[in-house]
């Protein structure tokens, strides 16, 4: 059944965070470090990468870029979670809401891919050693982050151009700490099913396409390890794979629990705390991680 009462919907209400005024200063001052670290972290991550000779490997233009896609998220939703804690004004207009969510998807999903990417990077170096130089050349390297670049740029316009073509009720409160598609989903007047399945095949695609690439290319790796006759070869292979596995868990298992479930078992209370933890925290614990 289609919403009624349309209007034009100039700006929208974040809720933010918190409605508790005794922990807007303490809820600041801990998400201001954690935003400054992950910022300062991954920096450093794409500044050192570039300027060291001896980290120009294919391992370390992966993480260049998982740096650079790290970062982007994080300025795309952490200034305006600040600065409403700042100034407690949950204000954002109808285009930076939309370009807010644009930038994230841009650079939620090629973490997505640029992940997968280093687990088949990981099992080349480990399975096949020998070749691992000439088959992760500098140009197969640069078509698994440019082909998802391209793609990523794609689905976010695709997702934008659904939602923000859609009209929405006088009702312009965003229970969220930044624009999410989601939470906006609850605003449109119209009949939001066709956006609901566009989102939900593409969070499954997306999401169920890159996690096989990474399940093989460790399924693989293990039976690998599993041959060596080295103890010490396996340690030094678990060690090459143990943080980025980390990474891979606790970020698939947090889009996988937020996206891909049905309508009726999102509560956005929920899907709040997740974000946190995969905007704001996640990237801080990867730069020190990886």
């Amino acid at each position: 059944m289609e919403k009624h009462n349309v209007t034009v919907v100039k700006e929208f209400i974040l809720m933010g965070i918190t409605t508790c005024p005794k922990l807007q200063a303490p809820l600041l001052g801990l998400f201001l470090l954690i935003c400054l670290s992950a910022v300062l972290g991954n920096l450093g991550m794409i500044i050192l990468t570039m300027v060291d000779s001896s980290l120009q490997t294919p391992m370390y233009f992966f993480l260049r870029h998982l740096a650079i896609t790290d970062l982007g998220y994080s300025i795309a939703v952490g200034p305006k979670m600040l600065l409403n804690f700042i100034f407690n004004q949950n204000m954002i207009s109808y285009y930076l809401c939309a370009t807010q969510l644009s930038f994230f998807l841009v650079f939620i999903i090629s973490e997505i891919f640029i992940l997968s990417a280093m687990s088949y990077d990981r099992y080349m170096a480990i399975c096949n050693p020998l070749l691992y130089t000439v088959i992760m050349s500098q140009r197969v390297c640069w078509l698994l982050v440019v082909i998802p670049y391209i793609y990523r740029t794609f689905v976010s316009l695709l997702v934008i151009t659904k939602i923000f073509t859609s009209s929405f009720c006088g009702y312009n409160v965003i229970s969220h700490f930044y624009c999410d598609s989601l939470p906006l989903l609850s605003l449109i007047c119209s009949n939001t099913h066709e956006i609901e399945m566009i989102i939900l095949i593409l969070a499954a695609f997306n999401l169920l396409s890159s996690l096989l690439i990474v399940l093989m290319s460790y399924l693989l790796i293990l039976i690998a390890i599993r041959r060596m006759n080295s103890a010490e070869g396996r340690c030094k292979a678990f060690s090459t794979c143990g943080s980025h596995v980390t990474v891979v868990i606790v970020f698939y298992g947090t889009l996988i629990f937020m996206y891909v479930q049905p309508k009726s078992s999102h509560s956005f209370d929920t899907d709040k705390m997740a974000s946190i933890f995969y905007t704001l925290i996640y990237p801080h614990v990867e730069s020190l991680d990886l």
